[in-house]
């Protein structure tokens, strides 16, 4: 079956290319232009289309570095189908370092967006003009706000689609958070026009998470995978590390007084009902109330700053059913990235050439996935 070009801005993407187009965004008040880059990899071959985006949030930037890894590996170069991966979604907010755009606002809550709109509903509306529209599948790639650090977690609505589930173990996250859909997001635009994403949280804002960025990276090419995209993997050993747990609901654990916070319980820590979280204590008075655990689960969030304000969010605990089954794996994967064997891995098998539009897919027939 022949493969048809595939339109991104104003370039025409034959079958075999890659091609870094950017499409054009509203400038600066400087004057100074803005552009919305993608980064397209179209195969010779029929499949999905997968989009892959990082820094909707601009200072989220593990997802960043994700997508360069991705984009470099070796396996991507024997491809099925259609891969459209932008980096950088929220160029304003990632040159300032901030969550937002310029005029405060969240892009994460502006989709589908409008070409008539706010900044943010004209960038999203790009965003889904461009890219999401195109696409069959997807992948977001989020991390946790300033001062706030995330397990590496998959998030997504389970039941709004029949693929989700597959697609969700297949990444291989320790931790699957069913999620329900909010207004605005990209989540909720993708999942009114059927299309099946996955939504990666990990590591903290402006910082890099190595082992969060490895499992980010080695995710998606499992997803890929799964989805036909590759016939292998590049040499990679893409089965997960640990049998992810589905935690149906979860809550913050918020501050009862403010003060400076004494954390005693590290991410992916097991945790029981009336457990010792931290401790929050008044400097002036000397002192000290206990943060404790209101139900039974599993820490996938935590705050990193000591300095805390009444009704401040501190632990965020996904509940499960057996909780010692989930913290068994989350265990197993901390261990298995915390080895430097999985970064030689994803190293030995990168290819560090530089992302040119001359560069071919692979044109080597595939085998059946």
């Amino acid at each position: 079956m022949s493969v048809a070009p595939i339109g991104i801005g104003d370039r025409l993407i034959g079958p075999g290319e890659r091609v870094n187009v950017d499409v054009p965004l509203p400038s600066l008040y400087t004057q100074s232009p803005v552009f919305l880059p993608i980064q397209v990899l179209h195969g010779r071959r029929p499949g999905p289309v997968l989009f892959v985006t990082a820094a909707i949030h601009g200072d989220e930037i593990n997802g960043v570095e994700i997508i360069r890894r991705l984009m470099t590996t070796k396996a991507v170069r024997h491809l099925r189908g259609t891969l459209l991966a932008v980096p950088v979604v929220n160029t304003y907010g990632f040159v300032r370092q901030s969550r937002y755009l310029p005029d405060r606002r969240d892009l994460n809550r502006s989709f589908p967006g409008s070409e008539t709109g706010s900044l943010a509903a004209r960038l999203a509306n790009t965003l889904m003009r461009e890219v999401v529209t195109r696409a069959t599948h997807g992948i977001d790639l989020h991390t946790g706000a300033a001062h706030r650090e995330n397990l590496p977690q998959i998030r997504t609505a389970l039941d709004a689609d029949a693929s989700l589930p597959g697609l969700a173990r297949a990444f291989g996250a320790p931790v699957i958070l069913n999620s329900e859909l909010r207004d605005g997001s990209l989540r909720a635009a993708a999942a009114e026009r059927q299309i099946p994403l996955l939504v990666y949280e990990a590591g903290e804002a402006l910082r890099f998470d190595e082992i969060a960025i490895r499992a980010g990276l080695r995710g998606i090419l499992a997803v890929m995978r799964h989805l036909g995209m590759l016939r292998g993997a590049g040499g990679l050993r893409l089965r997960p590390v640990a049998t992810p747990v589905v935690a149906r609901a979860s809550l913050w654990v918020r501050a009862q007084q403010s003060g400076v916070l004494r954390s005693l319980t590290p991410l992916g820590a097991q945790v029981h009902r009336g457990d010792r979280l931290g401790v929050i204590a008044d400097v002036f008075r000397h002192e000290e109330e206990s943060v404790l655990a209101p139900v039974n689960g599993i820490v996938i969030g935590r705050t990193n700053l000591p300095l805390v304000t009444e009704g401040e969010a501190l632990y965020h605990i996904a509940r499960f059913g057996r909780p010692d089954e989930a913290a068994e794996s989350v265990e197993r994967f901390q261990s298995a990235f915390a080895r430097d064997e999985a970064a030689d891995d994803l190293e030995a098998r990168s290819d560090h050439r530089p992302f040119e539009s001359q560069a071919p897919v692979d044109e080597r027939p595939h085998e059946s996935a």
